[in-house]
């Protein structure tokens, strides 16, 4: 087996499409920018081949058609970032996941299944694992449960590795930094593929019953696990305190001097466990879940299942919303991923807060909160600059639409006989060329619901159709029934050759302007 077959085999997902990225100039913040779209074709060896060899970027998309997957990513989009102390948490939790250099010098986290599975499975497992690490929040991979087939989603790519493969900057890393190469990496993946039972019996160190939070916040299950130390004690009190309230309404306090001896080092002194205790007392302060350090450590979902979490406040919390795909159809349609589901999107609905509201009620039944305008406005404009596009069949755009029904016009029964007839508003096909008067064309369009094209419109459609020439002028034609030669003004296009037609032949000459 080739290196390029052992490497597809390797990031197999998706037979329907597979993504490419433009690279741009790198910003202030280290992050390169891209464009990123996905071509509606399944990725191939020489794709791979290409990729390796420098040639063209490649990116997969790990979910199927069948929602099911069989690698899955951690995207970190961290700069600067210790990759080598990322593979060093990883071997102590036992996770066998692969920490690759990003195009943009993050970190992309690869795990690798012996089957497909199911999709929502392998994102629960990855949020946790990103939870432990530190990085909750980042981008997983698969970015849906579910995609939405039928209308014509795919699901999100990631990058590969090894781009450019002998002087590659997406690399993996070892535990100590060192870059490793092609070969020893495919050795790696052949070596740690893993099945559901081997996931189930990883601990991710988010989801155990251990621990003084089991029933509580999760950040604060794993920030106990791992240890606490200077630099935000105080800030972790606080939380442990808020928490431990809900818990043990009348033990709180002597649970959370406990717990500051346990798990904080250096422990807080007296004095001051006494300063945060009081201001508790003082009024009802809502969790710092977006605050920093909690905030890399959150795991919304499970938190939401605690009988001591989050969820339990009756709060609603804003759902994360990413992974935007374009589909470049006439109108648009969005495809967003909500917490994991994947929620299609008319223009309109993704402009306004309450309509996007309302699309999330009938395709999710959940009603989100409403963003300020001018906090919406930014969320979108954030979406749209890194989203995803996907390029659509003809006959899904307007110009498309415009070629079948032009081209309808031009062969159906309602064509002319005689050349007199254009009068009429009917296409007479002859030389080559079909003619009509502009006003019978627009009749037609609108007798076919066609309506959202003007006339100037239709004349560059008609132009572009004719190889950005002149498609304009006098057809000179004679009148039987009136024994005499007309000059009648027309446009034209080719003539469509699937349906010829054998008519008497006239004289076409252009006219002077």
């Amino acid at each position: 087996m080739s290196i390029a077959e052992r490497f597809m085999k390797a990031f197999e997902g998706s037979t329907a499409a597979h993504g490419q990225t433009e690279i741009g100039s790198t910003r202030r913040n280290g992050k390169t920018e891209a464009k990123s779209f996905v071509v509606r074709e399944p990725l191939t060896e020489e794709k791979v081949s290409q990729h390796l060899d420098g040639a063209t970027g490649v990116g997969a998309i790990p979910i199927n058609e069948d929602n099911n997957c069989k690698f899955g990513a951690i995207d970190i989009d961290t700069y600067p970032i210790d990759h080598a102390a990322l593979v060093r948490k990883l071997a102590k939790l036992e996770i066998p996941m692969a920490v690759c250099r990003s195009k943009s010098g993050g970190a992309h986290l690869y795990l690798f299944l012996e089957e497909f599975y199911p999709a929502s499975e392998i994102r629960e497992f990855l949020t946790e694992v990103a939870a432990t690490l530190g990085h909750a929040g980042c981008e997983i991979f698969p970015k849906q449960d579910r995609i939405l087939a039928d209308r014509g989603d795919v699901g999100n790519f990631i990058n590969l590795p090894y781009f450019d493969s002998e002087q590659t900057t997406r690399y993996m890393v070892d535990h100590e930094g060192n870059d490793v190469d092609l070969e020893t990496f495919l050795i790696w993946i052949e070596n740690s593929r893993l099945t559901m039972n081997d996931l189930s019996n990883l601990q991710t160190g988010v989801n155990t019953d251990e621990g003084p939070f089991a029933t509580g916040y999760p950040c604060l299950q794993t920030m106990t696990a791992m240890g606490v130390g200077e630099g935000g004690r105080n800030e972790f009190m606080f939380m442990v305190g808020q928490n431990l309230q809900n818990m043990y309404p009348d033990g709180w306090k002597a649970e959370m001097e406990a717990i500051n001896q346990l798990y904080v080092s250096p422990p807080l002194g007296a004095s001051e466990i006494v300063g945060i205790q009081r201001e508790l007392e003082k009024k009802n302060y809502g969790p710092k879940c977006k605050q920093e350090p909690f905030k890399s450590y959150c795991n919304k979902r499970l938190c939401m299942t605690r009988p001591f979490g989050v969820g339990r406040n009756g709060a609603v919390d804003m759902p994360h919303i990413g992974g935007m795909t374009i589909l470049l159809s006439e109108p648009r349609m969005y495809f967003l991923d909500v917490d994991g589901k994947r929620l299609e999107l008319t223009t309109e609905q993704l402009q306004m807060p309450i309509q996007f509201q309302r699309a999330c009620i009938e395709q999710m039944n959940f009603m989100p909160p409403a963003l300020k305008p001018a906090d919406w406005q930014i969320l979108v404009n954030d979406l749209l600059n890194a989203a995803t596009t996907i390029e659509v069949p003809e006959e899904l755009t307007v110009a498309g639409q415009f070629k079948e029904l032009l081209q309808a016009f031009c062969t159906s029964r309602i064509r002319a006989v005689t050349p007199e007839e254009i009068e009429l508003g009917k296409p007479w096909t002859e030389n080559g060329k079909t003619m009509f008067k502009i006003k019978g064309l627009q009749d037609y369009l609108e007798k076919q619901g066609f309506k959202n094209i003007s006339r100037p419109q239709i004349q560059e459609r008609l132009k572009s159709i004719n190889n950005g020439e002149e498609c304009h002028g006098f057809f000179k034609y004679k009148n039987e029934k009136k024994n005499k030669w007309v000059n009648a003004r027309v446009w034209w296009v080719p003539e469509f050759k699937d349906k010829e037609i054998e008519l008497p032949e006239g004289e076409i000459y252009e006219a002077p302007f």
